[in-house]
């Protein structure tokens, strides 16, 4: 689920004149990124077994021939280049990097101890959350709805505090990394897929210094029968991005915004009639009052859409 958002805004998304044709097949690719994002906690679910950290870092490593792959053949190497002559961006990357991996890790480890619902409530916050840390940290000024949204957002985390004893940190930590981790992406000079191939590559010699780490002291997956699954975590983590990032060349980011939604809610189905996670009176409440918060926040959006 990564990336989704700060792509949409950097692109600029397809204009408004644009045929019915792209919108069409903008409209498809996104379709498909979101799909394969509702349907990843399966994926998470199968390799539950295996302890997060190490997920995490096939993840990583088993990314970066992807993304280079994609970089090659877009002819968008030259760029990377440049970045790497440029320490401000390699230090901006390295940020964004550590962001992406907090959300990652939380992600990983959420699904494989039975908090998926956890990760769909985050999700689902954070679109609030980049509105507030917009308002917070660039001076944007919110409408009233979108005060009225927030609001409803922190009222269901107290609502699920009192709950469960204690902050829905899964929850708060997915939603703020991936916020922060957009807020600081759109500083970068390049595009989504150069900033995606840079920050995997720079996060790449602790991941794979830890692969073979494991592999000398014989206690990870890898060589013992895990192959195939962690050789998939990277085409489920960087083929979802990449066609996103094609999509969002092609579709208005109005677009993009009502279908953000898809992804939190196949991830609560899945978390409730798949894998059997208790959804409680308190939980249900909480999920009604971000949903009323994103109706609020949604229809506040286009209306300032259809204004501008």
């Amino acid at each position: 689920m990564q990336e989704r958002n700060v792509q949409a805004a950097e692109a600029g998304a397809g204009d408004a004149g644009a045929p019915a044709d792209t919108a069409a097949r903008g409209f498809a690719l996104a379709l498909t990124a979101y799909l394969l994002w509702g349907v990843l906690p399966i994926y998470m679910k199968a390799v539950a077994y295996i302890p997060a950290i190490e997920v995490l870092a096939h993840r990583i490593v088993w990314s970066v021939p992807i993304a280079g792959a994609v970089l090659l053949a877009l002819g968008r190497t030259d760029d990377v280049r440049a970045a790497f002559r440029s320490p401000r961006t390699l230090a901006m990357v390295a940020l964004t990097a550590s962001l992406i991996t907090v959300n990652w890790g939380t992600y990983v480890w959420a699904i494989g101890v039975g908090r998926t619902v956890e990760t769909a409530l985050g999700y689902y916050i954070n679109p609030l959350v980049t509105v507030l840390l917009g308002a917070v940290f660039l001076g944007e000024r919110l409408t009233r709805m979108q005060m009225a949204a927030v609001g409803l957002a922190v009222l269901a985390v107290v609502l699920l505090t009192v709950e469960q004893g204690g902050l829905p940190w899964v929850s708060l930590v997915l939603a703020f990394s991936f916020a922060a981790y957009g807020f600081f992406r759109k500083t970068l000079p390049i595009g989504p897929s150069q900033g995606f191939f840079l920050e995997v590559v720079l996060l790449t010699p602790v991941a794979a210094g830890y692969i073979f780490w494991l592999a000398l002291h014989d206690t990870g997956h890898f060589l013992n029968g895990s192959a195939g699954l962690l050789l998939l975590a990277g085409p489920v983590t960087a083929v979802p991005l990449i066609i996103y990032a094609f999509s969002v060349r092609l579709l208005r980011i109005s677009s993009i915004g009502l279908m953000q939604y898809i992804t939190p809610t196949m991830i609560a189905i899945i978390a409730v009639f798949v894998f059997g996670e208790p959804f409680g009176a308190a939980r249900l409440a909480a999920f009604g009052l971000i949903w009323t918060a994103l109706v609020l926040y949604t229809w506040s959006t286009l209306r300032a859409r259809r204004e501008a």
